[in-house]
């Protein structure tokens, strides 16, 4: 068994445990609580400092113990095995949907227009108010998240006989098989380009001057102060992001199409959408966590109405997306070059079910 994973995050997490560390002693860099900016829709926004900071330091220095010890622990007992796994996750689940807010999602919404308007002052905002040290602490700790979640679960595979690199066992793949994979993922792919497509069209009316749960008076304000180009970035990334997702069971997204000069007939490598897609699950997942702890809640659904009904539905949005990546990876492994379990050539999705969506 080996234990760089282990390792990795367990150092992430003394390093982490150790600025927060910092923090305690000195009072100041907690990045979040009510002295920062832009704290209204974080979970953390009435996390006091001199509370916030040593129980970060307390909470990620034993995690980093926790993986040290599962680094040196081929076999635990069953009981052991659950705790060490339980809290690892919890943390984990802290880490990558607790820590941040909507801003990550937000950023990846607005990067691409960031990116092209920035040489041309477009659109008029004060990065600094953007790039900011919570976000950078937000993304931060989705790394640190996903370090954990990589660690656990590989130690995980190999305190249970499975294999440490892809996950098999002697045991039938059951729902983890191409077939199976192909069939609960085409369904949660449905879900996941239907849920940002509704949040799209509220905010594409905007743009076509139909005040669609708004009054005419406050599209008139947003008109006037470009507002309604920021919605319109949100919704084309929201209608990419859609387009994207049915690639998880379009030929199209196994194979690089035709007019794709250069990359045509190749095959997507797995990550390439992947990744992607899993930083997004988080991100949705975070910015949904925010989203139902906003203060007024309630109040804010049943006054909004219609503007806000489509995020209502972002938790399943998550959930569905990653269930959908869950099920390309694994209808598309290939066998693993350490136990050599698995079929060694994936087959593409049948032609007959590219149109499915």
């Amino acid at each position: 068994m080996t234990n760089t994973a282990q390792k990795l995050a367990a150092g992430w997490a003394a390093l982490y445990g150790t600025v927060a560390l910092i923090w305690t002693v000195t009072g100041r860099g907690f990045p979040y609580g009510p002295g920062q900016r832009n704290m209204q829709t974080s979970p953390l926004r009435a996390l006091d400092p001199s509370v916030g900071a040593p129980l970060f330091a307390g909470v990620l220095l034993l995690t980093a113990v926790a993986l040290l010890f599962m680094s040196g622990r081929p076999a635990a007992s069953r009981p052991l095995r659950i705790t060490l796994l339980a809290y690892v996750g919890l943390v984990a689940a802290v880490l990558l949907v607790v820590l941040p807010d909507t801003r990550l999602l937000t950023v990846a919404g607005y990067l691409p227009m960031l990116i092209v308007g920035f040489p041309f002052g477009w659109p008029p905002v004060d990065y600094s108010t953007v790039f900011t040290w919570t976000l950078a602490n937000q993304a931060f700790a989705v790394a640190g998240g996903l370090l954990l979640v990589r660690a656990a679960v590989r130690w995980h595979f190999a305190v249970t006989g499975a294999c440490e690199e892809c996950g098999r066992d002697r045991r039938a793949a059951g729902w983890t098989s191409r077939e199976s994979a192909a069939r609960w993922g085409r369904w949660a792919v449905g879900v996941a380009a239907v849920i940002p497509v509704s949040y799209a069209v509220v905010r594409l009316a905007w743009v076509a001057g139909i005040p669609l749960g708004i009054s005419r008076e406050f599209l008139r304000e947003m008109q006037e102060t470009g507002l309604v180009w920021a919605g319109f970035g949100l919704a084309s990334f929201a209608v990419a992001g859609a387009i994207l997702t049915l690639g998880l069971v379009q030929r199209w997204g196994e194979t690089f199409p035709r007019w794709m000069v250069g990359l045509a007939g190749r095959r997507v490598p797995i990550k390439l959408a992947t990744v992607p897609a899993t930083l997004v699950t988080i991100f949705v997942m975070s910015a949904s966590v925010a989203f139902y702890a906003e203060p007024g809640f309630l109040a804010k659904v049943a006054e909004d109405g219609l503007v806000v009904a489509p995020m209502l539905a972002w938790p399943f949005w998550s959930l569905a997306l990653g269930a959908a990546t869950l099920a390309y990876y694994l209808r598309r492994r290939p066998a693993c070059v350490t136990c050599g379990r698995g079929d060694p050539a994936p087959v593409l999705v049948p032609r007959q079910e590219a149109g499915a969506y």
